[in-house]
């Protein structure tokens, strides 16, 4: 403890430099506070009050599939069987690329990269 004090006499220390280096950090600790206070607030005003209502489908109508070898019954909705066709449509009929797995990218020149423009040209 004997050998702080000496550092902080020869230093300079006083105790009006421990108040100001207290009380800036203070300052900034509560001033941090301050702010992620503010940004709840603003989280919390910026938050949608109105809750969406969940619509009921209209269409009531399903298909039962049966297979002979399970008893189990799969029941689907007209949009959940319109959705699968589509998607059969769509990956039959090709709507996906083939792409080739070949890199064409070629390196060239410009200034950007130029060797002469280098940061490591010391030459004097």
């Amino acid at each position: 403890m004997m050998l702080l004090q000496v550092a902080a006499e020869t230093a300079g220390i006083t105790a009006q430099t421990w108040f100001i280096t207290g009380l800036g950090f203070g300052m900034v600790v509560l001033l941090l506070l301050v702010f992620v206070y503010i940004m709840k607030l603003l989280g919390w005003i910026m938050q949608p009050r109105v809750k969406a209502k969940k619509v009921q489908p209209t269409t009531t109508e399903t298909v039962t599939h049966t297979k002979s070898t399970l008893s189990d019954t799969i029941t689907l909705t007209a949009d959940s069987t319109a959705a699968i066709a589509l998607a059969l449509h769509l990956y039959y009929n090709g709507v996906h690329d083939e792409e080739d797995t070949k890199i064409t990218i070629q390196p060239h020149r410009t200034q950007w990269n130029n060797k002469m423009y280098g940061m490591n040209n010391l030459h004097r």
